[in-house]
């Protein structure tokens, strides 16, 4: 069963019941999936190309180049200066993201024990930290020169941090109590 009819066959009846909603689209779900890198460490141009282009395979989309809000001379950065990508996903793209993310990636993690529930915010987004790209599918260990961490926040309509620790728990992240 993909995404979209798991949502609406189990996930939907199931918060209407907990929450006592009278109407399917006052449920909250999943708006849009955010991924960010930091290519701080990352002087050489052909380094920072592939971080790139390893981005664009995982996030399965073109990537936005992230430039340096003002100078800080302790970084060597200037103002506009490229200091990070990132890419916002939605519809059928984050469907796919998401499930890979959670069936994939997150199991992949070395150690991995669960996500800690003090990782949802108060507006029922959830934010996660990858040390290592390589737990995506998309990226092969063999061609991999640079070693990169990225974060994902998964950003809901979620109206209390409660109703959106249920949703993400029915939607099959494996949360933990922290």
């Amino acid at each position: 069963m993909n995404f979209k009819e798991n949502f609406q066959k189990e996930i939907v009846p199931a918060m209407m019941k907990k929450f006592s909603y009278k109407n399917k689209l006052a449920v909250p779900r999943l708006m849009k999936i955010t991924v960010n890198t930091g290519i701080g460490r990352f002087s050489d141009n052909a380094q920072r190309l592939d971080i790139k282009k390893m981005l664009e395979k995982i996030v399965g989309q073109k990537i936005v180049e992230r430039g340096a809000k003002q100078a800080i001379a302790s970084f060597k950065t200037r103002q506009g200066s490229i200091v990070g990508y990132s890419a916002t996903l939605r519809g059928k793209r984050m469907q796919d993201f998401f499930e890979r993310t959670v069936g994939y990636a997150i199991p992949r993690i070395r150690d991995f024990r669960g996500i800690n529930t003090k990782s949802v915010d108060q507006g029922g987004n959830l934010s996660l930290g990858f040390k290592e790209s390589l737990v995506f599918p998309e990226i092969i260990g063999e061609d991999v020169k640079t070693i990169f961490g990225l974060e994902v926040t998964f950003v809901t309509n979620a109206k209390s941090r409660e109703e959106a620790l249920e949703l993400f728990r029915l939607m099959g992240v494996p949360l933990i109590k922290g």
